[in-house]
């Protein structure tokens, strides 16, 4: 039986620790690249914490919007509704429908106070007139 020879005995060595060291640099590098990556996802979220943060301060340190205003009120189309709004804007105190009617020249028929007194119900609807109390119709005071 033959000894092996020293010098190859230690290269082998060598050569064998050379190759689970170059495995062990391999498998580093593989977990430095991995921990690379999440360590760029993590800041990448912390930046968009503080952004969110910031965003938040700004926000709640305006003041609110006013409301915008609300829609004026639509006034029908017919020629009945100007007239009596017409009334309406020169009349000191609030009105009945037979008022309105006198003032129409339509006469005092009941089909003609009930049809006037439907539109002015229809403009207090509209929050064009107000109803103070049954049967009586003035505009709304600011």
């Amino acid at each position: 039986m033959s000894t092996p020879d020293p010098g190859t005995w230690l290269l082998d060595r060598i050569d064998a620790r050379e190759k689970a060291l170059t495995s062990q640099i391999e498998q580093t590098r593989d977990q430095i690249e991995e921990l690379t990556g999440r360590l760029r996802e993590l800041d990448q979220d912390l930046d968009h914490l503080r952004i969110t943060r910031k965003t938040l301060l700004v926000l709640t340190a305006e003041p609110d919007p006013a409301p915008p205003p609300p829609p004026a009120p639509v006034v029908p189309d017919h020629p009945a509704y100007q007239h009596i709004l017409t009334l309406m804007t020169s009349a000191d105190q609030p009105v009945r429908a037979r008022d309105l009617c006198l003032a129409l020249d339509l006469p005092l028929e009941r089909k003609n106070i009930e049809n006037t007194r439907a539109k002015l119900k229809r403009l207090v609807t509209l929050g064009i007139l107000v109803e103070t109390e049954p049967g009586l119709f003035t505009q709304p005071h600011p």
